[in-house]
């Protein structure tokens, strides 16, 4: 039945080469009870542990039926510890926490046998080796000799053709040695069983065959065996006791058996897994806060870099000047070289500042961009439908420097304009008794441009962020706001006709969009401008005022090209807003503009995006171009490159600043030649109109 031909079995250890199996030849009958002995060390283990498929040969042929393991698969191999061979060990290796009969039902799971015949077949096994009275108990309720034979008819339970016994007495008593040798000797009936041992007279006594090893050969045979040759049988093997259609499966455990078991394990030992259950749990939940936190920096960094270029966004402009290099100019002209007093003398000099800083300015190299091929490449999508500045900008926001002409009745019934930069203008103005339209443009220069904070508080309108092309809104605002802004009142545009008013943490707003509501006139500022030069104090009634009454203003929006209409009789455009009717008239035709709602900074904002009082939406300023593009005044500006049809005098040539003074007296006299009187007198009018 089992045949071993000139097995070897070698060992590296390190540089050395043991030799645990020198060429062991021998021939096992189907049923015999075979003892191994020999001293240790000799190669006992090895050979049981090779016939039992748990280690590999390094040389020679095992051959089990005729059939050849050489080429044994390690499914093979499984196959072959699962049906055919069954282990007894000098430890007994019984599961602690199974009771008997579940530690011999165990040896069933692996073939796939149902719960009801590993059962009935466990309870035969412990039957036969005389254990049948203790199914229940667990194996630290049981003796020595009587967790053997537990060992044993676990062996037994899946009816294997080989039985291998590792020093099965080797912990047992006299007794127990005894009453398991007879187990065995009764079981070597119809089986072949491999013992090895040290017990030279149990062997002699129950083992109908010694076999004794030394230094890895075999020294002496009692019983040698010899067999003809005979036909392999074939590859899959059928099991002694199953039928001859009955095909030995694949050892396999079913999911359900296996997570019984599992739970078994687990709840059978609750402190260990208690115990392993909180480490993981301490485990995961420091990953998991190391995630967040990780996550929430990051996220944290990110709404800071967002919120901040909100704020001071990246702004490319038509124009720019060199603010480095002017101010590098005007640094090496004031750092002159000291003189000495003998240089000086008697004498007071000049430093002509204002000529140097006009002159450096003019001198000051102007850069100009391309912002409409520039437009142009950012709206270009690629082959693949993506656009250059996607991912790298939240929004982007175009600026065309229009005015908003936005005019609003106050609380005396006046039609006024919202704009504060011309209020502070003609307040200023009434206030020294002179002109102040350069101190206007000056502020309206530097409000339009941002370069100096200290007017960025006078705007009270402002172009809000418009949504992300991939923002899924019905507002035309960007999600950036509404992360900056809370919503305390009313919603966010939904039309270019709505606005939104922008209060502080206190709901408060300034007195400038107060103005520009309505609900403060321009004489109650002008008075309390005085009183303050006065040093006087100046109470005004600044509310409060409720979110309904806000909300309840509406403006009139006005475009530049409304305010003409043509003058047959001069042949130049009229400018309406110059008499109150036409003023008026404006207004009722008008855009009308309702405040949507009311929002004030959100507490965990980093910054803000929009500073004003009043918000309105792009979708505003478009209006505004598209419907300024339809008017009869801008195209026949358009069509008329020479000329300022609202004057009716052609554009100054850009020669002219390079003429010398006598050029240009010469050059303005041959123009007025070919005037008619009537343009003249217009001209005449437009320059007694100068300050002098």
């Amino acid at each position: 039945m089992l045949r071993l031909k000139n097995i070897r079995k070698d060992y590296i250890v390190g540089d050395t080469i043991v030799h645990a199996l020198r060429g062991v030849s021998i021939e096992l009958r189907k049923n015999e009870f075979v003892a191994v002995l020999g001293p240790s060390g000799c190669g006992k283990t090895t050979l049981l542990n090779i016939i039992g498929g748990l280690d590999r040969y390094t040389e020679g042929e095992l051959s089990v039926s005729g059939r050849s393991t050489e080429k044994f698969s390690d499914t093979d191999w499984d196959a072959y510890r699962n049906y055919r061979v069954g282990f007894v060990f000098q430890t007994y290796n019984l599961i602690p926490h199974q009771n008997v009969l579940s530690n011999v039902e165990l040896a069933l799971t692996l073939s796939g046998v149902p719960k009801a015949e590993r059962q009935r077949r466990a309870i035969e096994a412990l039957e036969r080796v005389g254990l049948g009275d203790q199914l229940k108990k667990r194996p630290n309720q049981l003796s020595g000799g009587q967790m053997q034979r537990v060992a044993v008819a676990r062996a037994l339970v899946n009816n294997p053709e080989i039985i291998l016994a590792d020093e099965p007495t080797g912990a047992l008593d006299t007794e127990n040695s005894i009453t398991l040798m007879e187990i065995l000797k009764e079981i070597s009936k119809d089986r072949l069983i491999i013992m090895v041992t040290h017990n030279s007279m149990l062997a002699e006594k129950y083992a109908s065959r010694i076999v004794k090893l030394l230094d890895g050969e075999i020294i002496d045979d009692t019983n040698p065996y010899v067999s003809e040759e005979v036909p392999a049988e074939p590859a899959v093997k059928k099991a002694r006791g199953r039928s001859r259609d009955e095909k030995i499966k694949k050892p396999s455990m079913s999911f359900r058996t296996a997570l019984s078991l599992s739970v078994n394990n687990l709840m059978t030992k609750k402190t260990r897994t208690f115990m392993t259950s909180f480490a993981g749990s301490i485990g995961i939940i420091g990953i998991a806060l190391i995630l967040a936190l990780s996550n929430g920096i990051q996220l944290y960094i990110n709404r800071v870099q967002e919120d901040t270029l909100s704020t001071y966004p990246i702004t490319l402009e038509a124009e720019t000047i060199d603010l480095t290099s002017l101010l590098k100019t005007l640094s090496e002209k004031s750092g002159g070289k000291t003189k000495t007093d003998e240089e000086l003398g008697n004498y007071v000099y000049v430093n002509n500042v204002m000529y140097d800083l006009m002159n450096t300015v003019n001198k000051t190299a102007t850069t100009k961009n391309n912002l409409s091929a520039f437009k142009k490449y950012i709206e270009t999508p690629d082959e693949n439908g993506k656009l250059p500045l996607d991912g790298s900008a939240s929004s982007i926001r175009y600026e065309y420097g229009t005015d908003l002409n936005i005019y609003v009745t106050d609380k005396n019934g006046d039609i006024i304009k919202t704009d504060t930069i011309s209020m502070i203008q003609n307040m200023m103005s009434s206030a020294v008794g002179g002109d102040s339209s350069g101190l206007g443009d000056f502020m309206k220069m530097t409000t339009s441009s941002g370069s100096m904070s200290m007017y960025s508080s006078l705007k009270v309108w402002e172009e809000m962020i418009p949504p992300a092309k991939d923002e899924d809104t019905d507002s035309l605002v960007g999600g950036i706001l509404t992360e900056q802004y809370d919503l305390l009142y009313g919603s966010w545009p939904k039309s270019y006709d709505e606005v939104v008013l922008i209060v502080d943490s206190n709901n408060q707003v300034n007195d400038l969009v107060l103005y520009s509501l309505g609900l403060l006139t321009a004489k109650e500022m002008y008075d309390s401008f005085m009183a303050i030069q006065s040093g006087e104090d100046a109470p005004v009634d600044l509310g409060p005022f409720s979110f309904e009454e806000i909300c309840d203003t509406t403006f009139r929006l006005v475009l530049p090209a409304d305010y003409y209409v043509y003058d047959d009789a001069t042949g130049t455009y009229a400018n309406l807003a110059d008499t109150e009717l036409g003023l008026s008239t404006l207004y009722k035709n008008g855009l009308e503009i309702k405040i949507s709602g009311i929002v004030r900074p959100n507490p965990d904002a980093v910054a803000t995006a929009i500073g004003g009082g009043i918000g309105y939406t792009t979708a505003l300023t478009d209006y505004i171009a598209e419907e300024t593009a339809t008017r009869d005044v801008v195209k026949r500006q358009l069509a008329d490159k020479e000329t300022d049809i609202l004057t009716g005098l052609p554009f100054p040539d850009e020669d002219v600043a390079e003429l010398t003074d006598a050029e240009k007296a010469d050059a303005v006299r041959e123009y007025f030649k070919g005037l008619s009187a009537a343009e003249k007198a217009v001209a005449y009018t437009e320059i007694m109109s100068v300050p002098s």
